[in-house]
């Protein structure tokens, strides 16, 4: 008889972005000791993801497991950019370690922080040996990144092959679709559509569906999608606006100062100091 999986409803809203119904599903009782500290790393990256970088760091003390101390590095990470650095200098020094070097958590953190790095072989040298279903999802991310669908396809069928109903299965293909373009865009579009109506829509399923729609030409549509201030909406709803014929400074001013360090900024930001510089030198 199987055993029941108490923490899927925490998993899954995680994976989907449901990041407060995930912690709410984490109010589950008679948890192994392992299940516990799988619980308190997904609960924990959803503070993260909402933003509460800050309690997370002070909520994990030194003596906390392994894969919490993890999380609590990309917490560090995340929040104190001026400190970067150092954090990537202890997560380095852990993963060195023979003891705890080869956790999953710690190796899917050091993916996530390396890709956030733009170090795509750096991640790579911790994830590629994958092990559980977010290592090898980070993995098409990476690959994809890398402009190399290819092997981001090898590793969905590494997925497929081991749970091809899986939330993270389904996300990935509709990554590689996007990524490939041309008709699989609705191929995409359909996936997050399913996910939405299978289990509830959230701001990565409808940034999804707004970015597919985009491809598609349909911007009017992707508009419509787009009503929240998380980075990812905010960045969207810019590049709609400027399609559409309409303003966007709004938009960019709130994607400015709630996220100062998003890649849409800083390109702006660097676009901008070149223009002033080129017009200097004609000055």
């Amino acid at each position: 008889m199987a055993t029941p999986d108490h923490l899927f409803n925490v998993r899954n809203n995680f994976y989907l972005g449901a990041y407060q119904a995930s912690i709410s599903a984490a109010d589950v009782t008679n948890l192994s000791p392992d299940d516990v500290v799988e619980r308190d790393t997904f609960v924990n990256r959803c503070h993260i993801a909402q933003g509460h970088g800050a309690f997370v760091i002070s909520d994990i003390d030194a003596n906390a497991p392994t894969p919490l101390q993890a999380v609590k590095l990309l917490a560090l990470y995340l929040s104190s950019p001026d400190d970067k650095e150092s954090t990537i200098s202890s997560l380095k020094e852990w993963l060195s370690d023979p003891a705890i070097g080869n956790n999953a958590t710690l190796r899917l953190i050091a993916g996530i922080i390396f890709l956030h790095e733009q170090d795509f072989n750096e991640a790579l040298k911790y994830t590629n040996a994958g092990g559980t279903m977010e290592l090898h999802a980070l993995n098409v991310q990476i690959f994809i990144k890398m402009h190399r669908s290819d092997y981001a396809e090898r590793q969905l069928r590494l997925m497929q092959q081991i749970d091809e109903d899986h939330t993270l299965t389904q996300l990935a293909n509709a990554w590689i679709d996007l990524a490939v373009g041309g008709s699989k865009i609705q191929e995409a579009y359909l996936i997050f559509q399913d996910l939405s109506e299978r289990y509830q829509s959230t701001s990565l399923l409808l940034n999804g569906k707004a970015v597919c729609c985009m491809h598609m030409g349909n911007f009017d549509e992707a508009e419509t999608l787009l009503d929240a201030r998380d980075p990812e909406t905010l960045a969207n709803l810019v590049v709609c606006c400027l399609h559409l014929g309409k303003p966007s400074s709004k938009s960019f001013s709130q994607l400015k100062l709630l996220h100062p360090n998003h890649a849409l900024v800083k390109r702006v930001s660097a676009a901008e100091e070149n223009f002033d510089r080129a017009l200097q030198s004609f000055s």
